[in-house]
Formats: C-alpha cells, sequence, structure tokens
C-alpha cells in the first residue's frame, strides 16, 4: 500500500498513471538469477523489486528473458501480478554476453509470437533494460504500436572513457546500438543527473526524453537491527574485535576488488595493530572479464600475503546479506564506473558506512563526509589512508553510520516505481500525441 499512498499524496489519479500491462525487456539476464555472479547484479535487483511494486498498484508485468537451462518452464510467478517468460533463442548453457547479439533476432521472433498469441493490444508499454533489450524493445515498439521506455544501467562510451586495467572495451556495436535506442525511445530513464547529463552529451539524447528516477533500497530488511553488529559477526564466525571491510559485487576489473586488496595490504603493513585483527570480505562471483581467470582475485592475495585476512564469500540471497553488511565495520566500493550502486545503499541502510571511488552514480549513492567517504582515483595508498583513518576513529565512524541510515532513507523502491509510473504516464501521452498528428497510412510515431 505504500506506492500506492505515495501515488495519492502526489496529486495523481490512477487512471491517469497506471498502463494495464507492461512488458519488460531482460534479454542478457535473468531476475531470477542469484545477483553477485554471472552477468547478475544490480539490474537484477531493480527489475525484481520495481516489478513486485508496480504489481501492487494494478499494473500487470511481464519480463521477457532468455532460457539459459532446458528444464526450465515457459513462465515462472515472480510474485502475484509478476510472472518471468522464458523465450528460447541460441544454445541453454555456454553462451556469453558478447555473444548474446547474435541471438537478438532469435529473441525478438520469440517475444513477437509471445504476443501474437494474446488480444490485440495487450501490452501497453515496453521497458527494456541494457542496451540489448532496447534493441528488441525497438523492433517490438515499431510492431505493437506501442511506447518504449528506456533504462540503460550501463552506458558503452562511459565505461571506455572509464576503463579499468586489462578490461576490455565495449564494442562499436554496442556504442552504435546504444545510439539507436537513444533516438527511438520515448522515455529514457537514468539514475542520476549524471547519468542524464551523459546520455544528452555523449548521445545526444532530446533533454525532453530523459528523466531522472533514482534507485531505491529496501528500507524493511536493509536495517541496523536484527541484534547489531556482534550478533551477524557470531553468525559469521568473525571476532568481536575484528576490523572489517567487505566487497559485495561480482568479481570483475570494472568493480575493482583488487584495489581494495592492495590496500588491505599497505593498512597491514603500515598499522602492526591492525595485523592481528583485520578481516576483508569478499563476497561475490566472478564475472565478465573476470571468468577469464577466475581465482586471479585469490592469487593476488596470496602474492599480498593476505591469506589469513581475506575471506572468500559465495554470493548470498538478500536475507543473508544482511549479516555481512552489518557485520562490517566499513563497506567498500571502489568501481572504475558505476551507474548508482545498490550495494552503498543497501549497507547505508544497515548503518555501515562506505568508501566509495567518486565516480558515476556513487557520488549520488554515497554523502561525502556524512555516510561515507568518496575516494578520488583508485591508487591503493590512497585507499589505505583512508580505511586507516576510519578504522582508527570509532566516534567519527559512529556519527557516519547515523548519517549513513539517513541518507539511505531517502531512497525506497516505492519512489523508484512512482517515478517510474510517471515516466511510464509521460511516454503514452508523447506516444498518443504523435499517432494523433501522423498522417493515416505513414506508419510514423
Amino acid at each position: 500500500m505504500g506506492l500506492v499512498n505515495s501515488l495519492h499524496r502526489s496529486g495523481v489519479s490512477r487512471r491517469a498513471v497506471l498502463p494495464r500491462r507492461v512488458a519488460v525487456l531482460s534479454v542478457h539476464t535473468s531476475p531470477l538469477d542469484q545477483p553477485g555472479t554471472g552477468d547478475a547484479g544490480g539490474m537484477n535487483v531493480y527489475i525484481v523489486e520495481v516489478s513486485r511494486r508496480l504489481a501492487e498498484v494494478g499494473v500487470e508485468v511481464e519480463i521477457f528473458t532468455r532460457a539459459t537451462g532446458r528444464d526450465l518452464p515457459a513462465t515462472v510467478e515472480l510474485a502475484p501480478g509478476v510472472l518471468v517468460r522464458h523465450i528460447v533463442c541460441g544454445p541453454f548453457e555456454g553462451l556469453a554476453k558478447e555473444d548474446l547479439p547474435a541471438q537478438l533476432c532469435a529473441f525478438t521472433s520469440g517475444l513477437l509470437r509471445a504476443e501474437a498469441a494474446r488480444p490485440p493490444g495487450w501490452y501497453e508499454l515496453i521497458h527494456s533494460h541494457y542496451w540489448m533489450s532496447g534493441q528488441v524493445g525497438w523492433l517490438a515498439k515499431e510492431r505493437w504500436g506501442v511506447p518504449l521506455v528506456h533504462t540503460a544501467h550501463t552506458l558503452a562510451k562511459v565505461k571506455n572513457r572509464m576503463l579499468a586495467s586489462g578490461d576490455t572495451a565495449e564494442s562499436v556495436a554496442r556504442v552504435l546500438g546504444e545510439e539507436q535506442i537513444v533516438d527511438e525511445a520515448d522515455r529514457l530513464v537514468a539514475n542520476t543527473q549524471i547519468e542524464a547529463s551523459e546520455l544528452m552529451e555523449l548521445y545526444g539524447a532530446d533533454p525532453g526524453k530523459v528523466k531522472i528516477v533514482p534507485p531505491g533500497v529496501d528500507l524493511e530488511r536493509f536495517t541496523p537491527s536484527g541484534g547489531g553488529s556482534q550478533s551477524a559477526r557470531r553468525r559469521l564466525d568473525i571476532a568481536p574485535n575484528a576490523a572489517v571491510i567487505a566487497f559485495v559485487g561480482r568479481i570483475q576489473a570494472l568493480k575493482a576488488p583488487d584495489v581494495l586488496l592492495r590496500a588491505a595490504a599497505r593498512l597491514r603493513s603500515d598499522d602492526p595493530g591492525l595485523a592481528g585483527r583485520l578481516v576483508v570480505a569478499i563476497c561475490g562471483g566472478p564475472s565478465g572479464s573476470g571468468l577469464e581467470r577466475p581465482t586471479a582475485l585469490i592469487e593476488l592475495a596470496g602474492s599480498l600475503g593476505l591469506g589469513d585476512v581475506v575471506r572468500f564469500l559465495p554470493p548470498r540471497a538478500p536475507e543473508h546479506l544482511v549479516d555481512l553488511y552489518r557485520a562490517a565495520d566499513l563497506v567498500a566500493v571502489p568501481s572504475h564506473n558505476e551507474s548508482f550502486g545498490l550495494v552503498a545503499l543497501e549497507a547505508q541502510a544497515c548503518g555501515t558506512p562506505v568508501v566509495a571511488a567518486a565516480v558515476g552514480g556513487l557520488v549520488t549513492a554515497v554523502r561525502n563526509g556524512i555516510s561515507g567517504v568518496l575516494v578520488d582515483g583508485h591508487d591503493p595508498a590512497d585507499w589505505a589512508k583512508v580505511l586507516g583513518h576510519l578504522l582508527a576513529e570509532p566516534a567519527y565512524r559512529a556519527d557516519l553510520a547515523r548519517g549513513a541510515v539517513a541518507h539511505a532513507r531517502s531512497f525506497s523502491w516505492n519512489r523508484t516505481a512512482c517515478g517510474l509510473l510517471a515516466a511510464y504516464r509521460e511516454a503514452l501521452a508523447r506516444h498518443h500525441a504523435l499517432v494523433a498528428t501522423c498522417p493515416a497510412g505513414t506508419g510514423c510515431s
């Protein structure tokens, strides 16, 4: 009911804002996948949380994604009013994300077949996530005669401009694909003002089509309660007096977990008092370029003499991830680029200060000096200095912890869903206006 109340407070009537049914496209990763491994991450969380809330206010959501297993059912109910539909395209296993563009025609065919089995006008709007979904959404928009809303989540031109050492540049095909989507979409949803500016400056997006809708955090699940830090540490078998720094996310060069390990090695060298207390918890699985050498980070920890310091944990469901956030003194997000950084929000909602790179959406997700600290660049020496200072100042950490909870409470998935509904309403209005002015028989949109 929270979203319903938010809509009422905004003065928007249900009839004015809600499409009946939305087709959500997530080609390369399924909302049913566990975030933190493979290609599953913040986008998966975003789609799940928003879809549930849209369904709660009467918007039926069908999420189309690629079938990655022969035994997967054709459809899965994620929540009441939210259906995940698996589209068969290409081999079920062993298909890298980079190979998926060759299967977009097959995916589009499956999507159009699913719609053709429904009564005409079944879907009133398409919301695509990531560039490959946008390519499919663009074609479906033309075929169905409905508006397209697109959320990029990451942008190739931005990633290539901030490429991590050893990482692979995004392809020209992706850049061109994103440029086409920017031209064709009725609304472009940006996580932050920075991303909105990047869409306009790097892709020439029409400012009138760009809408800023920040992601959120589950404020009922991610809280400082639950017995506090010491209870969480007992469940994770972490010593009460340990100095704990956590990293949560996919293990790949873009996320820069290596920066944290190199900083931890400096910390222990510079402060012998930390030698027996420092714990670095790395929670996640190999992804992207990290799949080429899935044990590279473990090997790095060994070469740095951190074998007794670093704990490698598999990806965890949200209800178990909460314990890690609460057990940590600090959560590090050293990414080379983030469109937002949901991990930062989740950690802060649990009352844990965040040390993050001053890039992309992290500048919005973390309030420097209030809920955490932003670090310019990725020099391990700079990171070690900031982390060491915070570990040595418990009173300052406590102030940041209070600020972290307050900052996180300004974000919620209800707020995100409300913003998306406004974007849907604007996209529908734009589409209807174009149809009304389109000369008969021209097929314009």
